[in-house]
């Protein structure tokens, strides 16, 4: 595949961040879009052939003309019940993510790319699985040609946010936890995206599922 046009919601998150680098790495990749509600800084080689699309998620149908002309949309999107409370995490993690994905729908997309996570289920009594769960099931009812829902387990990385149990978990599992089967590396999701993009077959499941041992699997195919 070649002469591919992507865009990335959550560029500022730290899977994010990996999955631009590594498309702009990419030859397949011909035009990459960030669209967010402000600007990210760039690294050198990034500035060059990335654009930047800023949007006010509050009114997107407003801006349904940024989601036109893509191939493929990767979704990063998320925050924390911490950082936005309940309604507010709901809102990002649910409400904006099904509604980009709605918009770059009615744009021509035929392929979208959805990091959720491990333990994603709509009727968990819980509100982070649950809410995880009930976009996965919106977002597949959109009818994209493919779909693939990341589930990753407890993501390893270097947050320039400040979460210290997040990073004391990082330490602990990701010290003991050697096969990866409840941990990940970010860099790792973003490959998978990567390489399900590129070997992605027109006679296989509309919609993939992929737990947190099937992404490190997947990650491993690397075609540049």
């Amino acid at each position: 595949m070649s002469g591919l046009k992507a865009f990335v919601l959550g560029a500022t998150g730290e899977t994010g961040k990996e999955l631009i680098s590594a498309l702009v790495s990419n030859k397949a990749f011909t035009k990459i879009a960030i669209i967010g509600r402000r600007k990210v800084d760039l690294k050198e080689n990034e500035f060059k052939i990335v654009k930047q699309e800023i949007v006010d998620f509050e009114k997107l149908e407003d801006y349904a003309a940024v989601f036109e002309g893509f191939d493929i949309g990767y979704c990063c999107l998320g925050t924390t019940k911490g950082k936005a409370g309940a309604s507010g995490f709901i809102k990002v993690d649910r409400d904006y993510v099904f509604n980009s994905a709605q918009l770059a729908k009615q744009g021509g997309c035929k392929q979208f790319h959805l990091l959720t996570s491990q333990g994603s289920n709509k009727n968990s009594w819980f509100l982070y699985p649950r809410t995880k769960g009930e976009v996965e099931e919106k977002v597949a009812q959109l009818g994209f040609e493919k779909l693939v829902i990341y589930r990753p387990g407890l993501l390893l990385c270097d947050r320039q946010e400040s979460r210290p149990v997040e990073r004391m978990l990082q330490f602990v599992i990701g010290s003991v936890d050697w096969s990866r089967k409840v941990s990940i590396p970010t860099k790792a999701i973003a490959q998978a995206m990567i390489n399900c993009t590129l070997h992605a077959t027109s006679d296989g499941p509309a919609v993939n599922i992929l737990d947190n041992q099937t992404i490190l699997n997947v990650s491993k195919n690397n075609e540049k």
